[in-house]
């Protein structure tokens, strides 16, 4: 079987963040809508990730397309927890009759900021997460999200409580210009006294997030801030290219915007060149600090704790996400809610979760089936993105036939711009040092024509 893709090995190096495929936007309305029931039926459960959405922030970041809304009237996140729960009893009503015994592997709290919630409110979420779902949190890798100004001590104590084992600390920048020029507004003296709160709660492993590419960011001013990180010595760091995306706060302001693209507002080949130049210099500097790099964005010093959830691979096994911005996973379709960026549209979304009843929630409503070639690509992308590579073994006993056989013309391309590691042997496919910075272009060249159609069809909201 030979797969053909028209994308290419492009040219320009930031084309698009690829953490899931297919992207939300290739969702489109399920019509009928599935029984969670009937979708479950016969998937394996026996190594289930969970991920709760908690879509709120108390300021929303100029760069931020995530699914959140800023600030919760009163009353609203007490609906919305109500209705995660409602929620997490359809989905578990589903589990148990799939035919196996579900079990949880590895959990997350995600957003927006799961700690815009109280301590109280971050109890009660922990424990849908273990009584409703059955997810017991002490015994497998949490992850959870935060910002510095709702990173307060009764919140991380709860957290570390309950199990958690990383906390991701949405920092961007350590310089209070670059902060307000991204529209984070932060000062750097209370972000250092976030990671000494976090540090005091002794919650195994500390991720800082920066981001290069900001206007007037140097590689001065971003060694600056990676050497303000790398001062707490953080177990991981995330490096993250700026994007700038429709309906955002920079994307109003028309920073390096292309008005004749709707779909991508970032084709500055100037800004190109700097985000490039950064992103290798943070590398190379996180390298010498003995840093090692697992993926274009994550780096992980070396002696870090495990954090467990080994026998979880998001290849292959499912994921149940909770909240109207969260996504889950079966073997024949990807499915979630309705998706947006504006404000109004969130928070109408947000509106007509929280009104649903038990019985509204035991069907999903927006997805794409993965027919066809598209778990090769999946699968193929998903290993090919990090830095350790493919096995083609696993690919092979997998689908039958190894990706150079599937997608010849593609990995062609990626060989040819000098993009595959041509050291690591026959029987692992793993992209070189450039191909790693060029990680934005190598995923989307391996999207289907199909989703590609549905993604330019989408019309932001």
């Amino acid at each position: 079987m030979t797969i053909g893709s028209a994308a290419a090995a492009g040219s320009r190096p930031y084309e698009s963040y690829v953490y899931a495929y297919p992207h939300k936007t290739a969702y489109r309305a399920l019509e009928p809508r599935p029984p969670l029931r009937d979708l479950w039926a016969g998937e394996p459960v026996g190594a289930l990730s969970l991920y709760a959405h908690i879509p709120f922030c108390e300021v929303r970041c100029g760069f931020c397309n995530l699914f959140t809304r800023i600030g919760a009237p009163e009353g609203l996140t007490t609906a919305y927890l109500d209705a995660l729960e409602r929620q997490a009893g359809a989905v578990r009503e589903a589990l148990d009759a799939s035919g196996g015994e579900p079990r949880f592997a590895a959990a997350a709290f995600g957003g927006g900021t799961p700690t815009f919630l109280t301590a109280a409110e971050l109890e009660r979420l922990c424990d849908i997460a273990e009584l409703r779902m059955g997810a017991d949190l002490r015994a497998i890798p949490l992850s959870v999200e935060a910002s510095p100004a709702t990173a307060t001590a009764d919140r991380l104590k709860v957290l570390a409580d309950r199990g958690t084992t990383r906390l991701s600390l949405g920092v961007q920048s350590f310089d209070d210009t670059e902060a307000r020029a991204a529209v984070r507004p932060q000062r750097r003296a209370d972000v250092e006294a976030a990671l000494s709160r976090i540090r005091d709660a002794r919650i195994p492993v500390l991720n800082i997030d920066l981001i290069y590419g900001i206007d007037g960011q140097s590689e001065r001013s971003w060694q600056r801030s990676l050497d303000a990180a790398l001062a707490w010595q953080p177990e991981e760091l995330y490096l993250y290219p700026l994007y700038v995306r429709p309906l955002t706060g920079l994307g109003r302001l028309g920073a390096h915007a292309d008005p004749a693209d709707a779909d991508r507002t970032d084709t500055d080949a100037a800004w190109d060149e700097q985000r490039l130049r950064l992103y290798r210099f943070g590398r190379d500097h996180l390298l010498a600090q003995g840093y090692e790099q697992v993926s274009m964005r994550m780096f992980r010093r070396p002696g870090a704790p495990a954090t467990g959830g080994e026998d979880y691979v998001c290849q292959t096994d499912g994921m149940i996400g909770l909240g109207c911005g969260a996504r889950s996973y079966t073997s024949a379709l990807h499915y979630s809610f309705d998706y947006a960026v504006g404000m109004s549209e969130i928070r109408s979304i947000i509106d007509d979760y929280t009104a649903r009843s038990a019985r509204e929630f035991a069907f999903a409503d927006f997805g794409r089936w993965m027919d066809g070639d598209e778990p090769r690509r999946r699968h193929l992308l998903q290993s090919l993105l990090q830095a350790e590579g493919m096995p083609v073994a696993e690919y092979r006993a997998r689908f039958g036939a190894g990706p150079e056989q599937d997608f010849p013309v593609v990995l062609r391309r990626f060989a040819d711009a000098g993009w595959l590691d041509g050291a690591a042997g026959p029987e692992r496919l793993r992209l070189s040092a450039e191909g790693l910075a060029h990680s934005d272009a190598v995923g989307p060249a391996l999207f289907s024509d199909p989703v590609r159609a549905l993604m330019a069809e989408y019309d932001a909201k």
